[in-house]
């Protein structure tokens, strides 16, 4: 798979709109698609410490820019392995914190492997956080908070994606991924 940013962002918008918006598993990203205020980042770094510098380097340009709601970083090399990533993902949550972000953004981890902890590898309800490479989305939380106010069942949200995999099947959740990853 081509790792240069170009693809990488490619792809990555491809799920957005063909995954996450077309099958609703986020009720609130078609809006922002719709805005064009997603922003598509992919960080050159592989190692850990660069690539929470970059993470921060991100929080300082959405500081910044209120244009900007909400930012895919992509992380296409350096995270292939899902328990690395993991391990990243809670340094890049405490990070936040120590940087004083609490309550101003919001982490959500996506990963091609993801699987939920008490979850089969092959569950589909696991395709609800794949992604075509590592990322993290960073949410901007006033936003969230906002969009979570306004939808009538916030807390079933998790819960109607899970069925909805499961509903969908693996075989139609992977055909979706692989048109993705070739895209």
């Amino acid at each position: 798979m081509q790792t240069d940013d170009e693809a990488c962002i490619r792809r990555t918008r491809c799920w957005v709109e063909d995954v996450i918006v077309a099958h609703n598993i986020c009720p609130f990203a078609g809006r922002e698609v719709g805005r064009g205020s997603i922003r598509y980042a992919v960080s050159p770094e592989s190692r850990l410490a660069g690539a929470l510098e970059v993470l921060i380097d991100e929080c300082l340009l959405l500081d910044g820019d209120n244009s900007i709601e909400t930012t895919l970083l992509i992380y296409p090399l350096g995270f292939e392995v899902f328990e690395d990533y993991l391990d990243f993902a809670a340094l890049a949550e405490d990070l936040l914190i120590e940087q004083g972000y609490e309550g101003i953004y919001q982490l959500a981890t996506f990963h091609p492997d993801y699987r939920f902890a008490d979850s089969a590898e092959d569950d589909p309800a696991n395709y609800t956080n794949r992604s075509p490479y590592p990322l993290l989305h960073l949410l901007r939380e006033a936003s969230l908070e906002k969009a979570i106010a306004g939808h009538p069942d916030p807390e079933g949200i998790p819960e109607r994606n899970i069925a909805y995999a499961r509903d969908l099947g693996l075989k139609v959740l992977r055909d979706l991924f692989n048109k993705v990853r070739n895209s």
